[in-house]
């Protein structure tokens, strides 16, 4: 079920009635419900992964925190009991926790790995035997689960916080449950932390109509970013990269451009959504975007846009490794070899890059996407040793406080940034190269073409270019009175809310892109 089809408009009305009315006093268990009917209404059949995830993670916590609870029984038995022993006992406990993180890491992993990444794994084997001359392996195909990245990485980052003591005693089956299966979040995100969803997750919400009002319009403007603006430039970027020969040079450019519009509209756009859906119940989602057009650096960029993700991989991957003991022993022979200031990058940098090697292959399974994750960390890598010179030249020539340094940043980074993205918008890595080096080959042949033919050849009218263009300044618009000056609908009288939801709604219905029978494209993120 996607957020922009019409069951779910039915089967939202429905959760809100029965949430406030009919199950008052049941919520957070009506919810449960709820989040397994939106699963079960998208493919029945894939309830059995987001089942095993929750029975798996909840499994090992319970153990987990039997373990823990039999130490404190020891404890408070044995107060005079040798500080060795002590020590001994919570080191065969700790080991044994250990276990059940490992099993309970290698069973979600492992699901996940089969369905999302068999394929390709068959892929490039065969590839490889292609070769040699062998015979390619018969490929298998998988239908990926809805969000099965997203509830697989809140069950882990839920067992790994088990492990660490942040939930020791453990949860309710069914808590855990509602807190894996949350459907606002379910499809896209953001990936949610226990600790942070659960305090207004499973509290009373009486109907607050301030909470109502501003998770509503959050949702309204979350479906005219989708509709109005993300899906109106689909069909120009299709026609931009079925055929990158035909479409060299700047419109390249034009594609990059047109896609990193399309992207942060379609993402941010469903993230409206679940934070918008999520706040009307009385529930609060953490945010996943900060104005990521504003970052001055890549490392910046990425504080910005799809922030739960990268705090994820920052405390459940890059910390972890960084601190783990075959790290630090690289550490000691680093620094012996190389010294002590290169020598203690080094092992940093192996993290970083192991870190956007996984968070490339998360996004998708595909040559492209480890290249986008890999040129990522290298451009991370790079900027950081060169924070330095920067830092130096900024402070010798006063460009600090200067606005069109600022400028320059922001530009350079979004460039850079969109560079980046193009890997996901060509066919293969050999294709998004070749279209690179296009721009500065065939630029000036290009740019005489688009002078005599227009944007018209890419599917669009001019009509649709004027919408989006008018649709993109409101959003920046709208940015600033949110963040700037504290705009929030109820400030505003009943009759300038009745107007603004009333304007929103209307531009949605007739400026919005519906595909044939009325269905708009699938969310990008979805498919992850």
């Amino acid at each position: 079920m996607f957020f922009t089809s019409e069951i779910f408009i039915i089967f939202l009305a429905a959760v809100f009635v029965g949430y406030y009315t009919v199950f008052r006093r049941w919520q957070w268990q009506f919810l449960l419900a709820a989040n397994f009917v939106f699963y079960a209404l998208s493919d029945a059949g894939n309830l059995v992964y987001i089942a095993a995830a929750i029975v798996t993670t909840y499994f090992a916590s319970r153990r987990m925190a039997r373990l823990n609870a039999e130490l404190e029984s020891w404890a408070a038995a044995n107060p005079g009991a040798a500080k060795a022993e002590t020590r001994e006992r919570r080191a065969a406990v700790k080991a044994k926790r250990r276990v059940w993180l490992v099993l309970c890491l290698i069973v979600n992993l492992s699901a996940l790995a089969v369905v999302k990444y068999a394929g390709f794994a068959i892929a490039t084997a065969n590839g490889v035997r292609a070769a040699f001359g062998a015979e390619p392996f018969q490929m298998i195909d998988f239908v990926l689960p809805m969000g099965i990245s997203f509830f697989t990485f809140q069950s882990l980052g839920y067992i790994i916080d088990a492990y660490r003591g942040k939930a020791a005693k453990g949860e309710s089956f069914f808590r855990l449950a509602a807190f894996v299966s949350f459907f606002p979040q379910l499809i896209q995100g953001p990936i949610s932390r226990y600790s942070d969803l659960s305090g207004t997750l499973f509290a009373p919400h009486a109907f607050s109509p301030e909470d109502f009002r501003e998770g509503l319009f959050r949702a309204l403007c979350g479906f005219f970013k989708k509709l109005v603006v993300a899906d109106r430039l689909f069909a120009a970027i299709r026609a931009l990269t079925a055929d990158p020969a035909e479409y060299p040079g700047v419109y390249v450019l034009v594609a990059m451009i047109a896609y990193a519009v399309t992207l942060y509209c379609d993402f941010t756009g469903g993230i409206d959504i679940a934070i918008g859906v999520a706040r009307a119940l009385g529930v609060r989602v953490a945010e996943n975007f900060n104005r990521p057009f504003y970052s001055v650096s890549i490392a910046d960029y990425w504080r910005r846009w799809h922030i739960t993700m990268g705090t994820w991989f920052r405390d459940y991957l890059f910390y972890p490794l960084s601190l783990s003991k075959p790290t630090q022993k690289l550490l000691k022979l680093t620094k012996k070899t190389f010294g002590p200031k290169l020598g203690m990058r080094v092992p940093v940098y192996i993290s970083t890059a192991f870190v956007w090697f996984a968070t490339g292959l998360w996004h998708g399974a595909s040559w492209n996407f480890i290249a986008w994750g890999v040129a990522n960390g290298l451009v991370i890598i790079i900027s950081q040793e060169l924070s330095p010179v920067f830092a130096v030249v900024t402070k010798r020539f006063g460009l600090g406080s200067r606005t069109w340094w600022t400028a320059f940043r922001v530009v350079r980074t979004f460039w850079l940034m969109s560079f980046l993205r193009s890997f996901d918008i060509y066919a293969n890595v050999g294709a998004t190269f070749r279209a690179y080096v296009s721009v500065f080959s065939g630029f000036g042949a290009s740019v005489a073409r688009l002078s005599a033919e227009g944007l018209a050849a890419l599917g669009l009218y001019t009509a649709d270019y004027v919408v989006v263009g008018v649709s993109v300044a409101l959003m920046a618009l709208g940015g600033h009175l949110i963040h700037a000056r504290g705009f929030r609908v109820s400030n505003l009288p009943f009759a300038g809310r009745f107007a603004l939801f009333a304007a929103v709604c209307l531009a949605i219905v007739v400026f919005g892109a519906y595909g044939f029978g009325y269905d708009a494209n699938q969310f990008i993120y979805n498919r992850f």
